[in-house]
């Protein structure tokens, strides 16, 4: 890497830092959805989200098929699952967001909304993915994502109220009574 190189990813790592800290509230965020839209969590205030990270060549690629049915059953005015690809573990999603999208579509009829493909965890990780893992920013639990199809479960008020591990499926009884509140 020449010097030119080190500094602008210096400045791009400082930018990464500033946006996480500027965005104290789960509210705050901007990001990209899988077709390059904009996608802003202020529409999200009064719905209960569980925010996944997705893998399409994972041994946990069929939790797309119950994620979809959690969605159908209970998606809408007051719920919604936000699918995050990415590519960090073991090169399990190498694909474009194009491709992605058309897989989700393709083999399990994925109609939840997804966002373009990012990194949950190290140095390169999102902004939204350093919120929902640090303690300091979202006020509950610091954690690291473990692998593909991690769930954190994020309240009507938009304040993070846990993580549920990434081989227990969307459809158990912890993810069930968060979303209906029984």
């Amino acid at each position: 890497m020449n010097s030119k190189q080190i500094f602008i990813s210096t400045l791009l790592g400082l930018f990464a830092t500033f946006q996480v800290y500027s965005q104290s509230n789960f509210y705050d965020f901007v990001v990209t959805d899988i077709t390059g839209k904009d996608f802003a969590f202020s529409r999200l205030k009064g719905k209960k989200v569980i925010i996944v990270n997705t893998a399409s060549k994972c041994g946990l690629t069929p939790q797309f098929e119950d994620l979809q049915k959690l969605y159908e059953t209970y998606g809408g005015e007051d719920f919604t699952i936000i699918g995050f690809p990415s590519n960090d573990f073991m090169n399990q999603d190498p694909g474009t967001n194009e491709e992605i999208a058309s897989f989700c579509k393709l083999n399990y009829g994925v109609t939840f909304p997804m966002m373009s493909k990012i990194s949950v965890k190290g140095d390169s990780m999102h902004p939204v993915y350093r919120w929902l893992t640090s303690k300091s920013l979202n006020g509950l639990e610091d954690s690291s994502v473990s692998w593909n199809f991690q769930k954190y479960l994020i309240d009507e008020e938009g304040k993070l109220v846990g993580h549920i591990v990434p081989r227990k499926k969307p459809d158990t009884g912890d993810i069930i009574a968060f979303i209906t509140g029984n």
